[in-house]
């Protein structure tokens, strides 16, 4: 069978996005090669893309996270078998037909969990756990912000922040939106196009402000995000969907005691153990129908460009997943 993968020789937009044959290749010692099923689509996707973030080589083939079967198993590798469904989340690399990955990176899917949802939720489900069990440990009570509302991680925090007992608020933009991000578990949803979105929370919270905002837009919201913040609160930056913090200086966080962060999901699963149980936490949750993925959209895997154009106008809802 011919391999295919969507490579980029050059930074650029979605056009620089070509479907070309590239052999996935036998696996080596700790290797395994898959057979994808499943591809999904985030943001850092596009960074990687457009040369915001430096590429592994000359060559980029992006894509953070998929799902797929065992098809080989190279030297030393335990605790897998040809024929197991599995699930994975790298930096890049992922838009492929085939693939070789480390075997320890890749995680065993439980017969509830299909191929589609993996690969939406690997990514995605795994970055909303750290977000509220790591970067700041969410307690039932706090009040709790989070932009991009009704995207693939914003619906899955929605969910989990609920069954944690926060009071959440999400922003959004437009009334579509917004009703999808209530239909996730928000108990407040803030159009920010149509109103100033930190001078509604602070109507929200009674003046108090939120104990954390967990900010993935980035250049657009930041000031904002700190202004929705208590005394003491926690700015979390995830992401830079509308670019990057250039203005952002250190004493900023001096106007009421804030602390900030900038985390990366990759730091909270090196270790596999790590992985491990971060990925169990997340699948029990989805298999008890606790938190519940949405996939908004499905495109072919030949037809990344096109999905990455929607994914960067704001025309999808939800999680996408590239069907190879």
């Amino acid at each position: 069978m011919t391999d295919f993968a969507i490579i980029a020789t050059r930074p650029g937009g979605p056009e620089v996005l070509e479907w070309a044959e590239r052999p996935a290749g036998r696996p080596g010692p700790g290797e395994v090669r898959l057979r994808q099923t499943a591809v999904g689509l985030n943001f850092i996707d596009c960074y990687f893309r457009s040369g915001n973030y430096p590429w592994p080589g000359a060559e980029l083939v992006p894509g953070g996270e998929a799902a797929g079967v065992v098809e080989e198993l190279g030297e030393g590798v335990a605790g897998l078998a040809p024929g197991d469904r599995v699930a994975y989340t790298m930096p890049n690399g992922a838009c492929r037909t085939a693939r070789v990955v480390p075997a320890d990176r890749l995680v065993k899917l439980p017969d509830e969990i299909a191929d589609e949802v993996a690969a939406s939720i690997m990514l995605k489900g795994l970055t909303a756990h750290y977000l509220i069990h790591s970067s700041f440990r969410v307690e039932a009570g706090h009040h709790v912000l989070v932009h991009a509302a009704a995207g693939g991680v914003g619906q899955l925090l929605g969910q989990w922040l609920k069954e944690k007992g926060a009071v959440t608020i999400g922003t959004v933009g437009g009334p579509a939106k917004a009703e999808l991000a209530r239909a996730n578990g928000y108990d407040h949803v803030i159009d920010y196009e149509a109103v100033d979105f930190a001078e509604a929370v602070m109507d929200l919270t009674g003046g108090r402000g939120c104990d954390v905002v967990y900010d993935s837009v980035g250049r657009s919201t930041w000031r904002g995000s700190l202004r929705s913040l208590r005394p003491r609160g926690s700015f979390i930056c995830f992401g830079q969907s509308s670019g990057l913090l250039d203005d952002f200086r250190f004493k900023d966080l001096a106007t009421a005691s804030f602390t900030a962060s900038r985390p990366s999901l990759f730091h909270f699963i090196a270790a596999r153990e790590e992985l491990e149980a971060r990925a169990a936490d997340l699948f029990a949750m989805v298999a008890a129908g606790r938190v519940v993925p949405k996939i908004g959209q499905t495109f072919a895997l030949k037809d990344a460009a096109e999905a990455h154009r929607a994914l960067e106008g704001r025309r999808t809802t939800g999680a996408t997943v590239l069907l190879p």
